[in-house]
């Protein structure tokens, strides 16, 4: 169970960086229309958003690697 979470926290974490990426690149008017931040004619980027994507995505990473970690004993 320990193994699979942490696959899906990793998996995740890259779904969350690629988000940022796109939300860093992409203007209001050009995000698909059902993401938050979508506004229509709207040639702003949304930074905030990108910013929070990206701490989502090291939490993650955080999760996974201290859930791989070898158990001390």
């Amino acid at each position: 169970m320990n193994k699979s979470l942490t696959t899906l926290a990793v998996i995740l974490g890259i779904i969350f960086v690629a988000l940022a990426i796109y939300y860093w690149a992409t203007p209001a008017d050009s995000l698909l229309s059902f993401m938050p931040g979508f506004i229509a004619g709207s040639s702003i980027i949304h930074v905030k958003h990108g910013i929070a994507s990206l701490l989502l995505a090291l939490a993650l990473f955080i999760y996974a690697w201290f859930a791989s970690a070898k158990k001390v004993s």
